[in-house]
């Protein structure tokens, strides 16, 4: 365990400090974004209805790779259900086509399975593309940034804390629910912080189910923490939504070169 600690310490180090795309955030109010990774099949049939119902929409990081499977977090999207997040207002994002270690896999290799995802995204839903990504797993190499910044406005990772003041394009900070679904205080600490210093708070899940795998979080769970959002203020705006709120044009322009 002390290990793991160790290394993820380096790993996030590490990836905090190179091949950086700061951008200053121009924001007018807090923002708050809720995004799902691997996109099961509950992120939209359940999580989506409960953001509609609050007059909001998300953001749906596919690995495309894994449509129709049954995966760690439950059963994954199928062909039809991609097409309902565009249909439904949703935000579609890249997550791999593989589902790509972001810091286990070679930059090279972890860069093909992003195009490579956005050719299958093109075969199943022609027109629709991918404007930001999520790294799966873990914290990217720092070569693995650069990379994944030639082809997106923004990628997000984790980190357990909000987008204030500076944000870095290619690893943009998010909140796992799942980290502190049997703590609420938290979550309530962290949406009131957000509002405080009119940042941006990205929230990230999995599965929404009565029984949540370890990845995921219960609907009541959901529905209160979209309420909280709700009633502290904030903007709910999918990733790219909120990206043109927080900085405008200037996501085009410093998008990295290839």
């Amino acid at each position: 365990m002390l290990w793991e600690r160790i290394q993820g310490r380096y790993q996030r180090t590490l990836s905090d400090a190179r091949y950086r795309r700061p951008v200053k955030m121009r924001n007018a109010a807090p923002m708050v974004s809720f995004t799902f990774d691997d996109f099961p099949q509950s992120a939209l049939d359940v999580g989506g209805a409960i953001l509609r119902a609050h007059g909001a929409t998300g953001t749906y990081y596919a690995a495309l790779g894994l449509l129709d499977r049954d995966e760690p977090v439950g059963r994954i999207c199928s062909s039809a259900e991609l097409a309902q997040v565009p249909a439904q207002g949703h935000e579609l994002g890249c997550h791999t086509f593989h589902h790509s270690d972001a810091w286990g896999t070679p930059p090279r290799a972890f860069e093909e399975s992003i195009l490579e995802n956005r050719r299958a995204l093109n075969r199943i839903l022609p027109g629709v593309s991918f404007e930001t990504m999520s790294y799966p797993i873990n914290y990217p190499r720092p070569d693995t940034k650069r990379r994944a910044g030639r082809h997106f406005s923004a990628c997000r990772g984790g980190g357990q804390t909000i987008n204030v003041r500076t944000m870095d394009l290619n690893h943009l900070r998010a909140f796992f629910l799942e980290q502190a679904r049997d703590r609420p205080a938290v979550i309530r600490e962290i949406i009131d912080r957000n509002r405080a210093e009119n940042g941006w708070l990205i929230f990230a899940t999995h599965d929404v189910t009565p029984r949540p795998t370890r990845f995921g979080c219960t609907p009541e769970f959901f529905e209160t923490v979209v309420r909280w959002t709700v009633d502290s203020g904030a903007a709910i705006l999918p990733v790219t939504r909120a990206l043109s709120d927080a900085c405008g044009a200037s996501t085009a322009s410093a998008r990295a070169r290839t």
